[in-house]
């Protein structure tokens, strides 16, 4: 019995690897989305099953003769993004069977497919207060020349009952590197809020220091009074308190972030502005929905909103909608090529990875020229009588 189970693991390892290369190496095909905002991807571009076998299986015969599975994976989402030495690099939100959340590494040649882990997931760097979980990390290269890392870290709230076994507090982790491979971890974010989460650091300094976009929470699921897209200012990365933390981007009643809003990735730099990704999120009758939406800010004055177009950018679609926690799309990557590309990195349903691509002419055009929500139904209506109006005789 002993010898069938060794031969039968035999080749069970073979079809593996053989279906895992299977998986990593395939092509990606190209389509084209009906808005002409960007061209989306026919298959995802990372899931559980791209995670390299090895971090999985033991593929030892003698303590594994039937090839289980060991430490299994539920889903990769939510990745930042990186152009790093002529690569398109993915920092992936890993989470496990049993819950828990780590980053690993991945690359790409062109950006769309054949993403490949690296050798190891990210072993984070702890402070005194050793993180529980960790999840959603931004990358941005500063202008300083270390990429930093800003993430959530998450713990378990000391002030709850005994019996509450689930309130956390969430705070946002810093690690830095030059390489990619030894990082630093600094404190974490200290500021007023009791809670904060979609942190990012603006990539160039200004006026001498650190830009950081916040989403100050009254806890660790509602916003409370501190609804919003929020900007501060660091003057030391060594010892990050935020001061003069105001919100630039506030939720509003009935739109596509009535219930909360956060910062992506990083601003994108263009001769009009800087281009924003932000996430949205209301409340249905069959539980929250999150889209991402848009916005510019002053090239001086980023504290300045210059555009906002109404509604949301992306939302997920028939097959995007199902997965871990549906109905969910969510950024926190895009990388702007020199030609002008952007290839916008998002996940779906807490599940999978994808990757739609655009350019910054088209963006900027659609913050630019896209009308901004009124806020009634009377003003959307309005809207479309003035484009009735604009296309007489053009069709």
């Amino acid at each position: 019995m002993k010898a069938t189970a060794k031969k039968t693991s035999s080749k069970s390892i073979k079809q593996l690897y053989k279906e895992h290369i299977s998986l990593v190496i395939r092509k990606n095909i190209e389509i084209q989305h009906s808005s002409n905002l960007f061209k989306k991807y026919k298959y995802p571009i990372l899931t559980g099953a791209h995670v390299p076998l090895h971090w999985r299986y033991d593929l030892n015969k003698e303590s594994n003769p039937f090839l289980l599975e060991r430490l299994g994976i539920n889903a990769v989402f939510n990745a930042g993004a990186i152009k790093w030495q002529g690569k398109y690099v993915l920092a992936l939100r890993v989470e496990g069977k049993d819950r828990k959340s780590f980053f690993a590494i991945a690359e790409s040649e062109n950006g769309i497919d054949n993403f490949k882990f690296w050798d190891t997931p990210l072993l984070m760097p702890q402070t005194s207060n050793p993180d529980v979980n960790v999840y959603d990390i931004r990358l941005t290269l500063h202008e300083d020349g270390y990429v930093y890392g800003i993430f959530c870290t998450e713990r378990k709230d000391p002030n709850a009952e005994a019996s509450d076994t689930s309130s956390a507090i969430a705070n946002a982790g810093i690690i830095r590197s030059k390489d990619l491979l030894n990082w630093e971890r600094l404190p974490d974010l200290i500021s007023d809020s009791s809670q904060q989460r979609n942190v990012t650091l603006h990539p160039e300094f200004v006026s001498s220091k650190y830009a950081v976009y916040t989403r100050p929470q009254d806890g660790f699921i509602e916003t409370g009074a501190g609804g919003g897209i929020g900007l501060g200012y660091i003057d030391d990365m060594s010892f990050p308190k935020v001061e003069n933390e105001v919100i630039i981007n506030p939720k509003e009643y009935h739109t596509i972030y009535e219930l909360k809003n956060g910062q992506g990735p990083s601003p994108i730099k263009t001769t009009e502005g800087w281009l924003h990704l932000a996430h949205g999120v209301r409340n249905t009758a069959a539980g929250l929905r999150y889209v991402l939406y848009m916005f510019m800010t002053d090239l001086n004055n980023i504290a300045k909103v210059i555009y906002q177009p109404g509604g949301y950018f992306m939302a997920p679609d028939d097959k995007e909608i199902i997965g871990d926690v549906g109905n969910v799309l969510f950024s926190n990557g895009w990388i702007a090529d020199d030609n002008g590309d952007v290839y916008i990195y998002y996940a779906s349903s807490d599940t999978r990875m994808h990757v739609a691509k655009s350019s910054i002419p088209i963006l900027v055009d659609y913050c630019k020229n896209t009308p901004e929500d009124k806020l009634t139904s009377s003003g959307s209506v309005a809207h479309i009588l003035n484009l009735i109006e604009k296309n007489k005789g053009l069709y």
